[in-house]
């Protein structure tokens, strides 16, 4: 892992760079992505860790009624409500959430896999969780050294993709569908129209090396586990009851 310098938390960073040349052809891609992968997912509750202001417009298109943005510092997070808390100690109910999404947040935390273990006991029977990374088997890993290596977005760990399924795999996740994006080079120049056949050419022959990987996975439960029926009584998004199932709509929670 490279350090972070910045004082700001790095996510926080990362949502002011996606507003740069190169941030915004980034965010295209992956809000594109994420749109896909989550338009037939639906449910109560979705949980986006981190670039609070960030997916918002892709996530509306799912059928998952209210979206809670999770950050470290207390933000207005258009779209969606707010917990204010760290990703490795989510204050969720065990098993309330139907999909959590995790935008760059494992690039980032101090330690990726209690943050995964905290999503898998959030996560409801066949939940979903979505994970956005770079690819350091790119030519975004490569020219890590070449920009800033202690400044957001070239540093942090940027786990590889295989890795990460490792780590899903002995949570009890099965892997449903990974793609890879942004087959240039992170160099503002190469977003050109004339090279937008790298786009192309880079998905099919070599698809392991696009900058980032979008993956999404499903929480399986053993055959001894009951699964709740869907027309019970689904339990409060936080415990004790605080957050209910509601129509779409903005709740600040502090």
């Amino acid at each position: 892992m490279r350090p972070c310098k910045q004082q700001a938390e790095p996510l926080a960073v990362l949502a002011k760079w996606y507003k740069t040349p190169v941030g915004r052809q980034v965010a295209r891609a992956e809000t594109a992505c994420v749109e896909r992968m989550i338009e037939n997912s639906f449910g109560y509750f979705l949980v986006q860790i981190g670039c609070g202001g960030q997916f918002g417009d892709a996530l509306e298109h799912s059928r998952i009624r209210t979206r809670v943005v999770i950050g470290e510092r207390p933000r207005l997070c258009p779209g969606g409500s707010l917990l204010c808390a760290q990703a490795s100690a989510l204050p969720l109910a065990a098993a309330s959430v139907d999909a959590v999404l995790l935008p760059h947040t494992l690039d980032f935390v101090a330690h990726p896999r209690p943050v995964l273990r905290e999503v898998e006991r959030v996560l409801i029977p066949e939940g979903r969780i979505l994970v956005i990374g770079f690819n350091p088997l790119s030519s975004w890993g490569l020219m890590r050294g070449v920009f800033q290596p202690a400044r957001v977005p070239w540093c942090g760990h940027q786990l590889t993709a295989s890795r990460l399924g490792d780590w899903l795999d002995l949570l009890g996740f099965q892997l449903e569908t990974r793609e890879w994006l942004l087959f240039r080079p992170p160099l503002r120049s190469a977003y050109s129209s004339r090279l937008d056949w790298l786009e192309q050419t880079g998905a099919r022959w070599w698809p392991l090396c696009g900058g980032v990987y979008v993956l999404r996975a499903v929480k399986r439960v053993s055959l001894a586990t009951p699964i709740r029926q869907r027309w019970t009584r689904r339990p409060a998004l936080l415990p004790g009851g605080a957050m209910k199932p509601t129509a779409r709509e903005t709740n600040h929670v502090r």
